[in-house]
């Protein structure tokens, strides 16, 4: 029996003869279902439409979907000891990307920022071994699909190893994260944030949304906390959720800067 992709966020569903009737992350005020209705496809069918394609990314390796499908972010791989750590996933795995990746020394973890990224985590997850894969215990609720691979953390603070931590934020969801690369930016440390806080088109802000197809602003409360928890970390770039969407230096200052300007402007 096929599995199943939702066309407008990228989760993917356990397989059944039949589409799911609803999709729990596109019908949460966050997301939207499509205008078209409730739709998903098929995972032969979306491997049979779209390509995966993967290309340097600031110094980062990056695969997305071609053409771009649902939400459209690309997951980064973090070098990370003699392999990689997958950051954020897409809906597709195929087995020329995943040739690529064992090139590269194959995956050690999966890690994802919020529900919206969880894509094809079990496929990815499975091709290399059952790699774990840490998503926050407070986002729990809206695993589309479980798998035995998947880790629940909890608390602020998740230490995948000596250069890769992950830290809950909240905001966008309770158990939104990010991702600290210590060793990144040629030492001076990267911050991986998905969209929870999404890098600015002039790529010298980022801003902070509870809905961004919905346009529902966050509170200043929760900018604060993403605030505090970013802090105390060292970096000099941020990477997005999309292809170029980074700031390649001055990170730490502009996410300050951001973060005032952001406060300012709904107070």
């Amino acid at each position: 029996m096929p599995l199943w992709i939702c066309e407008t966020c990228g989760a993917q569903f356990p397989d059944s003869g039949k589409p799911p009737t609803s999709c729990p992350i596109c019908e949460d005020e966050r997301q939207y279902v499509n205008w078209k209705g409730q739709t998903f496809l098929a995972r032969e069918t979306l491997a049979e439409r779209h390509r995966l394609v993967w290309r340097d990314d600031l110094g980062l390796t990056g695969i997305a979907l071609e053409p771009s499908f649902a939400i459209g972010q690309r997951a980064l791989l973090v070098p990370d000891g003699g392999g990689c750590v997958m950051w954020d996933c897409i809906p597709l795995a195929t087995s020329e990307a995943i040739a690529h990746i064992r090139s590269l020394g194959g995956l050690t973890a999966i890690a994802i920022s919020h529900p919206h990224y969880y894509g094809a985590l079990a496929d990815w997850s499975d091709a290399f071994g059952g790699v774990p894969v840490y998503l926050h215990a407070d986002d729990r609720q809206w695993v589309t699909r479980p798998h035995p691979s998947i880790v629940h953390w909890s608390g602020d603070h998740h230490r995948i190893s000596d250069d890769v931590l992950l830290l809950r934020t909240g905001g966008h969801f309770a158990g939104a994260a990010m991702l600290h690369h210590a060793r990144g930016a040629d030492g001076k440390g990267a911050l991986l944030t998905g969209d929870i806080a999404q890098v600015t088109m002039d790529r010298r802000f980022v801003s902070f949304m509870y809905s961004y197809p919905n346009y529902m602003p966050l509170n200043a409360a929760a900018v604060r906390r993403i605030a505090a928890a970013v802090a105390p970390l060292a970096f000099d770039r941020i990477y997005g959720a999309w292809w170029g969407r980074n700031i390649a230096s001055g990170a730490k200052a502009a996410f300050a800067a951001s973060v005032a300007r952001y406060v300012a402007a709904i107070a």
